[in-house]
């Protein structure tokens, strides 16, 4: 089968900083009192947050999508990044603590967002894709979860990952979803570096030690740029594009993606000697 070129591989590697931070990177994710949605046009992303501090926030439907529900066609991924809050969808409640997650299928109607203190709000991030048929809603809690230990300390990529929204657990369409807690004294988010043609996949940075940041590694294999980025901004990769991160410090990340399958370990390896070169 001919793979028909993408122009975006080439324009990619001869951007500015700044156009590349426009393209790529999600700057002001996170904004109090509010819900923020970013359409991303690879496989139709909906990359977004929701941070109430007062009454509940509705999830609005932008007239991009073109529906009168959100999840008319469409699942919807969330996981709380912040303090303890609320998800109600279709008058069901769910009570959502740090980390917890909600998967919202196709067809829900009235999805909103609550914080128990304004003080400490919740952080809702939200990852939607299309959805072909309608799956239940279903929470997660983070106390559910079986978390897998990967890497070394030695080669400084000693992390634990946690696969939330996936597969193995339930049925979803497209959207595969978790997050991944970098150790102290490691800072690869992954190691060898890779690519997946069938999917693509939207990095959410958090939980830095104050003044931390990342550099993520984007681009074509053969030609990868760096962004650095900060706590709760975001990251669109597409698949030809590297996935990999090297923090100043240990940090945590959301991972979430969308596409023709959904196969965690379907990834193409990158020659690491790449990744290097790129620092």
């Amino acid at each position: 089968m001919k793979l028909q070129h993408n122009p975006l591989v080439r324009l990619t590697a001869t951007m500015t900083p700044a156009e590349l931070r426009r393209c790529y990177v999600l700057e002001n994710l996170f904004q109090s009192g509010r819900v923020v949605l970013n359409y991303w046009e690879t496989d139709r992303t909906v990359v977004g947050s929701a941070v109430p501090t007062g009454r509940a926030l509705p999830l609005h439907v932008p007239d991009e999508l073109r529906a009168q529900h959100f999840n008319d066609r469409r699942e919807l991924g969330i996981i709380n990044l912040g303090g303890p809050g609320r998800i109600t969808v279709d008058g069901r409640r769910f009570t959502m603590g740090h980390l917890d997650s909600l998967y919202v299928g196709r067809g829900a109607k009235r999805v909103s967002f609550a914080s128990r203190s304004a003080k400490v709000p919740a952080r809702f991030y939200l990852l939607s894709y299309p959805a072909h048929t309608a799956y239940p809603t279903r929470q997660i809690k983070r106390t559910e979860l079986a978390p897998r230990v990967l890497g070394t300390d030695e080669q400084q990529n000693h992390r634990i990952l946690h696969q939330v929204i996936h597969a193995g657990r339930f049925p979803t369409c497209q959207l595969v979803m978790g997050f991944t807690v970098v150790q102290p004294g490691s800072k690869w988010n992954t190691m060898p570096p890779h690519t997946h043609l069938r999917r693509s996949e939207v990095y959410c940075y958090y939980g830095f030690p104050r003044g931390g940041d990342v550099k993520h590694f984007h681009g074509h294999p053969s030609r990868i740029r760096t962004l650095r980025l900060k706590e709760g901004q975001a990251v669109l990769s597409p698949p030809w594009s590297v996935h990999s991160g090297e923090g100043s410090t240990h940090y945590s990340f959301v991972w979430g993606m969308g596409g023709e399958n959904q196969d965690y370990a379907d990834m193409d390896p990158v020659d690491p000697k790449l990744i290097y070169r790129a620092r």
